[in-house]
């Protein structure tokens, strides 16, 4: 009997011969499906052989073997039919088969389908992985059983990508070594959003926190002198914890970069209070820099303020005092920047000596022509585009609301995905690569 490739390949070569050679298309998409025929019933073929030792495959105390019990199981070729001996304990209620186990099915799902399920579930909307895993892989999975399994796999993910990770050992000191930490709000159901203040008019809140790390380093400068990110060194930690337990999430990832074997590190942020105090218990040893484009959005409110909003005068004093910071002048702009608040309305004097505050807050981390000429970033760009596309773009769509232990399911798979250790924590934790240490044996 024909395989199903056989009968197709003959078809085509009928048809080339008799009607002359057409696009490939046609042919590579039937080849295709003639392929998964074949790979299922041969799949299949494999799963029922009698032959094969499956781990605790017998029978133990109290409990009664029922043989032969049919599953269909989802695979990346399709469904197979398998049938396997179920025990069932009385006392305890409590049934088993064994066959599923030492396949690592997930719910009637193959190892392989779920990977890529799970992965499609943290690139795009799960609606989006069901239609690419159709175009890409001929692979039938509906949008709600994408994120079925995603919520049933990210929890053990999470727990095992979470654990303190030893340095990757190396004679080779890193030269500059980068920490920067910045937060978003993701849409959340009502739920999760009880007795949460916000910023609504009525004070409640529409979103929850989630919290980024980023880790990155910088080996050498552009011809210009300007820093030159490591290409492909960032990774990325995300959670809802509160900013001391992040802290020490970030700080463990800094460690397994290599943060002991970097001669410089540097901490950048925004004036958020939670991000220098994390700053401080994790990396007190630190070049700490508030972010360059947050400081000067602060001196425009302060010149707006001064000068009125968006007249000649606050842009031509933004300008003086942009190039005075620069230049390491914070201390001779917080002093110019009090003699002039001493002559507004007590209203509008509360609201510059509040951004004034804010620069004396952070002044030793404003030193921006020392950085420059040490050749450091001054700004908090990484990780503020990882906030919109390590968080945003997947989290943040339209008509999406999360709880969230499901946000976090996601963000973990999203994290391995652009840390680039996705596939390496599946194969570890399924041990994919069997048949090839058995084939180099």
């Amino acid at each position: 009997m024909l395989s199903e490739t056989q009968v197709f390949l003959n078809l085509a070569r009928q048809q080339w011969l008799t009607l002359g050679v057409k696009n490939l298309e046609a042919v590579e998409i039937g080849l295709r499906a003639a392929l998964l025929k074949d790979g299922r019933r041969l799949l299949e073929q494999l799963l029922n052989s009698p032959e094969f030792l499956v781990p605790q495959d017998q029978g133990q105390d109290g409990e009664k073997c029922h043989p032969h019990r049919t599953r269909e199981v989802k695979t990346v070729f399709g469904p197979v039919s398998i049938r396997r001996n179920y025990y069932y304990d009385p006392e305890s209620q409590a049934g088993r088969t064994p066959l599923d186990t030492a396949l690592g099915l997930v719910e009637g799902y193959s190892p392989g389908l779920v990977r890529l399920a799970c992965r499609a579930g943290a690139r795009d909307s799960f609606e989006q992985g069901q239609e690419d895993l159709r175009s890409y892989g001929s692979i039938d999975l509906p949008a709600r059983q994408i994120h079925r399994l995603v919520n049933r796999v990210g929890p053990a993910m999470r727990k095992q990508l979470e654990r303190p990770r030893p340095p990757v050992e190396s004679a080779t000191s890193i030269p500059t070594l980068y920490v920067s930490v910045d937060g978003t709000g993701v849409p959340m159901v009502a739920e999760e959003l009880e007795g949460r203040s916000g910023k609504q008019a009525d004070g409640s809140a529409k979103t929850r926190e989630v919290k980024l790390g980023c880790v990155f380093t910088q080996t050498c400068q552009a011809s210009d002198q300007l820093p030159l990110r490591d290409p492909q060194s960032t990774t990325f930690v995300a959670g809802f914890e509160i900013a001391t337990d992040f802290g020490t999430k970030v700080r463990q990832e800094a460690l397994s970069r290599g943060m002991a074997r970097a001669k410089t590190v540097v901490y950048l942020g925004d004036g958020a209070h939670w991000i220098w105090e994390l700053a401080r218990v994790n990396f007190p040893f630190a070049i700490m820099i508030l972010d360059l484009f947050h400081a000067l959005e602060h001196l425009q409110t302060l010149t707006d303020l001064l000068h009125g909003e968006k007249t000649p005068a606050s842009k031509a004093l933004w300008e003086q005092w942009r190039l005075e910071l620069l230049g390491d002048q914070v201390v001779a702009v917080i002093q110019k920047a009090r003699q002039q608040a001493a002559s507004l309305p007590e209203s509008q004097q509360k609201l510059a000596l509040s951004e004034i505050g804010y620069m004396e807050n952070n002044q030793t981390r404003m030193l921006y022509g020392t950085y420059r000429r040490q050749g450091l970033f001054y700004g908090s760009g990484v990780v503020e585009a990882g906030c919109k596309t390590v968080i945003g773009k997947r989290l943040k769509q339209s008509g999406m609301f999360w709880t969230v232990q499901g946000a976090e399911n996601v963000l973990i798979m999203r994290c391995a995905v652009y840390n680039r250790r996705f596939d390496a924590y599946w194969n570890a934790h399924h041990q994919t690569d069997y048949l090839e240490m058995e084939t180099a044996a």
